[in-house]
């Protein structure tokens, strides 16, 4: 997936725990094999092609597209798999592939995990004590610097991810032109129980611009977010000072 992830686990017994990590790093690298545009040998290149059938492919190919296709109803093709033509689901998978490692670990009885790929987060549990989760933002105009803090203070889940072109350019692709989406942002990031939503919600609203995409956020359920604007300006959904801290 072209990215690093870090995985910070608290509590649960040390052999179990041990188990769980390798299973969740094996299961990333699985991911990886499976779902890489960049492999010609993999199963959705494969698939792409037409050389293999849904049916054929692992069962998390179809439980992937599955999800895709839920994205892009709810964000009325904002969010979508092809890119030049070409099945691609990159743009859920890691958000999926974070979460699902992150639960793999908390079925393994720890008290809290957070697992970040890439900069997108999910959090299970409370780290101990009384302190919750927190997660930077980083501000997009000023490297280095932090836009916000979000707190999983008061939740059992949460995640954060960020969609944007400080980092990777001009990456994300408006799906209505099939080109790289021109808006008036610099950055998304999106607090949701589910980073493999939040990661797509992060994505479809970039593509949208920040009026729309602002919009569309808040009539969302359980979704908040922050928008930063090229010019600087700083947009918010209105319960989003609630994860705030």
């Amino acid at each position: 997936m072209g990215t690093v992830f870090s995985f910070d686990v608290r509590g649960g017994d040390p052999t179990a725990v041990r188990a769980a990590l390798d299973e969740a790093v094996d299961g990333l690298h699985r991911v990886d094999a499976v779902f890489s545009t960049y492999r010609e040998d993999s199963q959705i290149s494969r698939l792409g092609r037409g050389e293999l059938t849904v049916g054929e492919c692992d069962p998390e190919v179809a439980e992937v597209l599955e999800l895709a296709a839920e994205a892009e109803r709810v964000s009325e093709g904002w969010f979508s798999t092809t890119y030049e033509g070409r099945l691609d689901p990159t743009g859920i998978v890691k958000g999926w592939a974070v979460e699902r490692a992150a639960r793999r670990l908390a079925a393994a009885g720890v008290s809290g995990v957070s697992v970040n790929g890439g900069g997108d987060v999910q959090l299970l549990g409370v780290p101990g004590g009384a302190r919750p989760w927190r997660v930077g933002v980083s501000d997009p105009l000023r490297p280095g610097g932090l836009a916000a803090v979000v707190s999983a203070a008061g939740a059992t889940e949460l995640a954060v991810a960020t969609s944007g072109t400080a980092e990777r350019g001009a990456h994300i692709v408006d799906p209505r032109t099939g080109r790289s989406a021109v808006t008036d942002l610099l950055a998304v990031t999106v607090v949701a129980p589910r980073l493999t939503w939040a990661d797509c919600w992060a994505t479809a609203a970039f593509a949208m611009g920040a009026r729309n995409g602002l919009a569309w956020l808040e009539s969302l359920p359980g979704v908040e977010a922050l928008l930063i604007t090229a010019g600087d300006e700083v947009w918010a959904t209105g319960g989003l000072a609630g994860w705030l801290g």
